[in-house]
């Protein structure tokens, strides 16, 4: 059983004002450490999180990306916790879910544990992003990575401080799936676990997520990670 005491929360938030503070409110109460990361917001995001008790918030003069956040973030942490879990600041997911994060890992293992979102299939869902989690779940498989069924998820738990031993060139979006791929080759186990998602779209929903743009630096961080995997197997196979 994982010691709560030693689980930090990660938010990285950009430009979040509206639904930052009812996000981080329900995170405070499942009694862990919670370390915002501020990714230079330039919307009212930072002015909530001062009037914010119970937090450790930290700054990004400029919007430097979610991985770049994460890191950030699983850094800070690894000075008192053993386990990150990261929650998206858009209110998608639900904080007490977090114990079936928790609750996925066996006794003995380390794993990273994927939160799949459950009820993200439906015709109500926007098809760019039934589409993006396809194309990502097959090609973080063809990377040499682990075959999951959410592999956008930005719910998980990570293990501290193997995740941060884990060489991730990529800085935004394309660092959660790289970190997957990484883990698998290098033995760190990547399970999943259901979660419950809450659905937005039109005005509700706000995400940074831009298809066509990230779907082109998806398509080029798969790129990059298949040439390694190639290169890896001739250099094996030619000493």
């Amino acid at each position: 059983m994982i010691d709560h005491s030693r689980v930090a929360v990660i938010i990285p938030t950009y430009n979040h004002g509206e639904r930052i503070s009812d996000v981080v409110w329900q995170v405070v109460n499942l009694g862990c450490s919670v370390y915002v990361v501020n990714d230079g917001s330039t919307d009212t995001t930072a002015e909530i999180l001062a009037s914010m008790d119970g937090i450790m918030v930290l700054e990004h003069s400029l919007n430097m990306g979610k991985g770049e956040a994460l890191e950030t973030g699983f850094k800070a942490a690894s000075a008192s916790c053993d386990w990150a879990i990261s929650i998206d600041a858009d209110g998608q997911h639900k904080p007490e879910d977090v114990e079936h994060l928790l609750a996925a890992v066996p006794d003995g293992l380390r794993p990273i544990v994927l939160g799949a979102r459950m009820g993200v299939d439906g015709e109500d869902v926007l098809w760019t992003s039934r589409f993006g989690r396809g194309f990502s779940n097959f090609w973080v498989w063809v990377s040499g990575g682990p075959l999951v069924t959410d592999s956008q998820s930005g719910f998980r738990l990570y293990p501290l401080p193997e995740v941060l031993g884990i060489d991730v060139r990529s800085r935004r979006f394309q660092f959660e799936v790289e970190v997957l791929v990484k883990a698998h080759r290098t033995g760190i186990p990547v399970l999943e676990a259901p979660v419950q998602v809450v659905y937005q779209k039109g005005a509700e929903r706000i995400s940074h997520f831009h298809p066509w743009r990230d779907f082109l630096r998806n398509s080029l961080t798969f790129s990059r990670l298949i040439a390694g995997r190639i290169f890896s197997i001739f250099w094996r196979r030619s000493r």
